[in-house]
């Protein structure tokens, strides 16, 4: 006797059933389009001319069926990613440069680049350089905080990036450099004060941990600056921690100090600085001169009003735009570009 075929398995009582993942087949079927259509309208190739009603049917289909381009196969259609890789800063960089890398992210999605920030706490050198490979970024824009050697930067090219951008003080070979220099803003900082009659110069060096990337240089700009001025000037660095007791502290020793004038390091750290003074009897700006640097907003809110070092980034947009020329002509000599400029702004507290 023959058997019966076994009825299909059905589903078990409370369990999903899993839906099949959509493809482009499946785009380019509900909008009634090829899928080399639904390719160029969801890559935006503008290479191939689309009318705007077929694009918008094309994503509308995307939209209804959850699409999702795949990454992976994206890439190997092109030869390479679209990911621009971003080492993640583990120290605080404060507002400004917390803007400026915000606004780069941004211009780099509406240039079609997937930015992935990557942590790379406990990673140094080449190690870092051998970590972010892995994910075959095409353009890697290393922070600074993690010294490249010109053998890591080898290790990425020879990965797929066809781009490799440095921040910080040093060019690295094989690198393109946007060269941050941090002195400047120590130097502008005791030029002001030096200029407002004040010789006996105290420099905040916070005692945050990563922070000596940028106050040690800056500390180095202030000697030069004193030094040069053939005043008799002194500069005196002062650690501070950034908390009210810190600053409770070195505000209650302050009179044995023998300071004029104090910059500090950031306008965040001068105005914790600056309330503990104030609280301790020191008048600002008759007896002690005080100075930030950043020129933010709230700065401008105390009273006395806080002079500061202003600092001129360029823009995010610019960044982004070197990161998508370097993509598209990698063969082109590596350059150095200045990303900052810094001028004195006197208001009240000097």
């Amino acid at each position: 006797m023959s058997q019966l075929p076994e009825p299909p398995s059905l589903p078990r009582p409370g369990r999903p059933t899993e839906r099949p993942v959509p493809t482009s087949a499946d785009v380019a079927r509900l909008a009634g389009v090829s899928r080399a259509t639904v390719s160029y309208v969801l890559n935006n190739t503008s290479a191939v001319r689309i009318s705007e009603p077929t694009r918008r049917k094309v994503r509308e289909a995307a939209e209804e069926l959850a699409y999702v381009p795949h990454a992976a196969a994206r890439s190997l259609r092109a030869g390479h990613t679209r990911i621009v890789l971003l080492p993640t800063a583990h120290v605080p960089v404060g507002p400004l440069y917390s803007g400026f890398l915000n606004e780069l992210q941004w211009a780099l999605r509406r240039l079609d680049y997937t930015v992935v920030q990557y942590g790379s706490l406990g990673l140094d050198g080449d190690e870092a350089a051998r970590a972010w490979a892995e994910l075959r970024p095409v353009a890697v824009v290393s922070l600074g905080e993690i010294a490249l050697t010109p053998q890591g930067v080898q290790i990425l090219k020879r990965s797929g990036a066809k781009a490799v951008i440095t921040l910080g003080p040093q060019r690295i070979e094989g690198a393109h450099a946007l060269v941050m220099d941090q002195s400047e803003i120590g130097s502008r900082a005791v030029d002001h004060l030096l200029e407002r009659g004040r010789r006996r110069i105290g420099v905040v060096m916070p005692e945050e941990p990563g922070l000596e990337l940028f106050s040690e240089p800056r500390l180095a700009g202030a000697r030069a600056a004193a030094a040069g001025a053939s005043t008799g000037a002194r500069v005196e660095p002062l650690s501070l921690a950034y908390t009210e007791e810190s600053a409770a502290a070195l505000a209650a020793r302050w009179g044995g100090l023998g300071l004029d004038a104090v910059y500090a390091y950031n306008d965040e750290y001068a105005m914790l600085l600056m309330r503990a003074l104030q609280d301790a009897g020191v008048d600002i700006p008759g007896g002690t001169a005080v100075l930030g640097a950043d020129d933010l907003l709230l700065g401008r809110l105390l009273r006395p009003r806080l002079s500061t070092v202003r600092i001129d980034l360029v823009t995010g947009q610019r960044l982004a735009a070197l990161v998508d020329r370097v993509v598209r002509d990698p063969g082109g000599e590596p350059e150095r570009h200045d990303l900052m400029g810094a001028r004195a702004v006197r208001r009240e507290s000097t």
